[in-house]
């Protein structure tokens, strides 16, 4: 399927899609096996979910595909993630570091990180409030599957979860330091979907799941071609 750095010959979205998340699947249990106790990630903690983050084009478009199964599976339960989403969207209208009625962000740092500190305790709209797991953990974001291990992109390192190798030195935390999608298979597709360099980072889960299947204007990334 892939050629060079395991990139796909093809632009099928939802298989190369498929073919990244494999990819970051297996990158991030690798560093969970090389963690072992220190890692403390695991189903009903949900610690990062109550924080606010950017997401790309495509987490926006993978998002709204689980959306679309979820209506079909369970209509009940994709119709509160909405309504969660739709409230989460009415309170970030004020200081939102972009567009709020579009959702899309701007490319400012220092606003960025305001308006993510000012929010940070909310819920995300996809956790359940009962089990505190994610109803579409299949379709979930990139970062979320990523995070806990600490991490390496490019030239630049993050911390693990505050939760997780607590108690340990640097240099195990080094040791255990991981970087997902080596390849650039993400960085690949989104150049496919028309995405400029440096601007990768584009909206919030909110607006993905608030208005799928609506206005394909209304959130970066709308709209479906394969």
């Amino acid at each position: 399927m892939g050629t060079g750095a395991g990139k796909p010959r093809s632009m099928d979205r939802g298989r190369v899609d498929s073919h990244l998340l494999t990819i970051l699947d297996a990158d991030w249990e690798d560093a969970r096996n090389r963690a072992g106790d220190h890692l403390k990630c695991e189903q009903g903690c949900s610690e990062c979910c109550h924080s606010l983050f950017p997401i790309t084009r495509l987490d926006t478009w993978r998002l709204r595909r689980g959306m679309q199964t979820l209506t079909e599976s369970h209509p009940d339960v994709a119709d509160e993630i909405r309504r969660r989403a739709r409230e989460a969207v009415d309170r970030f209208r004020i200081g939102f570091p972009g567009d709020p009625e579009t959702g899309r962000l701007v490319n400012d740092d220092e606003r960025l990180d305001l308006f993510f500190k000012e929010q940070d305790g909310a819920p995300c709209p996809a956790l359940d409030p009962v089990s505190q797991g994610c109803l579409l953990y299949t379709s979930r974001p990139v970062a979320c599957r990523t995070y806990g291990p600490p991490m390496r992109f490019g030239s630049e390192d993050s911390a693990p979860c505050e939760l997780c190798f607590t108690g340990t030195t640097a240099e195990v935390v080094e040791a255990c330091r991981y970087q997902p999608d080596v390849g650039g298979i993400e960085e690949w597709i989104l150049e496919q979907m028309g995405v400029e360099a440096g601007r990768e980072l584009e909206s919030l889960i909110a607006y993905a799941l608030a208005f799928e299947g609506e206005d394909s204007g209304k959130v970066a990334g709308g709209g479906d071609d394969g």
